[in-house]
């Protein structure tokens, strides 16, 4: 398959890079806000663990990401390209290794918690954009269970 691509003046992808925001996004305040309407209480972008998770229930031991589909790797799969290395061809080597070191970073991140006895729960960008009360009764669901 042949796709185009229109070469960027560097400062303007600058600009345009550096005004994504890293924490409090759409799709966190968003989960955020189908949490606590079920009633449930947290801590937010929680600096003392790995990764700082978004969302943390310290006392049932529960982690909460909600990771961006361009930034962690899952573009392809909302573009209906068959996989990621397909998606990542396109890329500049910058961008192709940067998001490569967030899916390795996640990786690391997510074992050592649940080495650390903490559930991890990420979900996509897309899947809380679409749904986030389906989200939030995950997270809900589990926390019951890990308080039982």
């Amino acid at each position: 398959m042949l796709r185009l691509y229109m070469v960027r003046d560097p400062q303007i992808t600058h600009k345009i890079m550096s005004s994504v925001k890293s924490k409090n996004t759409r799709p966190e305040i968003a989960l955020r806000r189908a949490l606590w309407s079920t009633g449930l209480r947290f801590r937010v972008n929680y600096k003392k663990l790995p990764g700082k998770p978004d969302v943390v229930f310290t006392k049932a031991k529960i982690v909460v990401f909600c990771d961006g589909d361009f930034w962690h790797g899952h573009n392809w799969a909302i573009r209906g390209i068959p996989s990621l290395e397909e998606e990542l061809a396109g890329y500049s080597e910058f961008w192709r290794n940067k998001i490569l070191g967030n899916i390795k970073r996640d990786k690391e991140t997510t074992e050592k918690l649940t080495n650390e006895g903490w559930l991890v729960l990420r979900f996509w960008e897309s899947d809380i954009v679409a749904d986030a009360n389906r989200c939030a009764d995950i997270v809900e669901r589990s926390r019951r269970e890990r308080l039982c």
